[in-house]
């Protein structure tokens, strides 16, 4: 009992680091892209919270799998190192005693990915595309960032904004371009707004400024000063996006059983079946001999975590593509790895046996 306890509280304390490790490099990482598409006007700077939230949950599946893996791993590891196996291997306890609390421990961690990955992430990649798709219904003016040019959707303007002023609706030396009739006009101003006419038009109103007007190439321009011109904004219509398969629902994959449903469904059961096995595989993985290299087992845990994940990615490609039947290609790399975890557990109990004997 002592020892279940014990090992169970080192498991949360190293479970609890590694998920932190791992979440900062994921915050990190999709902070930086989606700062950079806010730079770019492709979101806003206040979705970027929204979305990284979004993306973050679409993740957690992956993160608590790798953190269970290399949780059990590093644990055990750290018990081969400072020789409590050998005080465990003498007292007549063999390896598979440890099966039961790491498995007691996996538990709710792996409810945890089987709800994420079938319920939660479908739901958070279907918001994001919904907040994309508005952000993308956005006017022309309200995706201009201060300091970059920006094209209008029809090619025919090009905006550039110096400054905005706050919060507030105001902005400040304003730069227009725009093509009509086969003449080139340019605006300079010193501040501009939006405005919402009475039939809900919205115009974009330019003080104290210049236009000035001629056709490329030619030397003859006209130049007009004004005090207030008023430019009409078109709206943009939403787009309608096919619904994929990574934003259905469990239940809309399972109704309408295609190969590309199926191969995204053959995904979402893979997630925590794969953290099931590889929280098991890290038990015979863990080995390490002291006279060897200590880092040998970490680094044959990297490759096997690899390759098992991008065999389910084929697996599901395969699927999705119609190219192998849909059991075969849903549980043949889970039996491989099972295989795998058997022969492990066979060689770790057949040198503790040889062991015994030349005690």
């Amino acid at each position: 009992m002592i020892f279940r306890t014990s090992l169970l509280r080192e498991l949360a304390t190293s479970a609890a680091a590694t998920f932190l490790v791992l979440l900062g490099i994921s915050v990190t990482t999709q902070l930086v892209r989606l700062l950079g598409q806010a730079a770019g006007g492709q979101i806003t700077s206040t979705g970027v919270v929204a979305l990284l939230g979004f993306t973050l949950v679409g993740y957690l599946p992956i993160l608590l799998s790798l953190t269970l893996f290399i949780a059990v791993l590093m644990t055990l590891t750290r018990s081969y190192r400072d020789s409590e196996m050998v005080v465990w291997f003498s007292c007549g306890q063999g390896l598979t005693r440890w099966i039961s609390p790491v498995l007691s421990f996996a538990a709710p961690l792996l409810l945890t990915i089987a709800l994420l990955s079938l319920i939660l992430s479908p739901w958070a990649v279907e918001k994001a595309e919904e907040f994309r798709r508005q952000m993308d219904s956005r006017d022309d003016v309200a995706q201009v960032t201060p300091g970059v040019f920006h094209e209008s959707r029809r090619a025919d303007r090009v905006y550039l904004v110096e400054e905005v002023a706050g919060q507030s609706n105001l902005v400040a030396n304003v730069f227009v371009s725009s093509t009509q009739d086969g003449k080139l006009g340019v605006m300079v101003a010193r501040t501009g707004f939006q405005e919402t006419a009475a039939n809900g038009d919205r115009f974009l109103v330019l003080q104290n400024g210049r236009r000035y007007e001629g056709e490329p190439g030619s030397p003859e321009y006209k130049v007009f000063e004004f005090e207030r011109y008023a430019m009409r904004i078109e709206s943009a219509d939403a787009a309608d996006r096919a619904p994929t398969t990574k934003t259905m629902t469990t239940l809309e994959l399972l109704r309408d059983p295609t190969p590309r449903n199926l191969g995204e469904l053959s995904w979402r059961v893979g997630l925590p079946a794969s953290a099931m096995v590889l929280c098991l595989l890290a038990i015979p993985l863990s080995f390490v001999n002291p006279r060897a290299g200590r880092s040998m087992n970490i680094v044959v845990a990297i490759l096997i975590y690899m390759i098992y994940s991008n065999l389910l990615s084929i697996m599901q490609g395969a699927i999705a593509q119609g190219r192998i039947p849909v059991f075969a290609g849903m549980w043949t790399v889970h039996a491989g790895m099972l295989a795998i975890l058997l022969l492990l557990f066979y060689r770790r109990l057949s040198v503790f046996s040889v062991w015994r004997l030349l005690r």
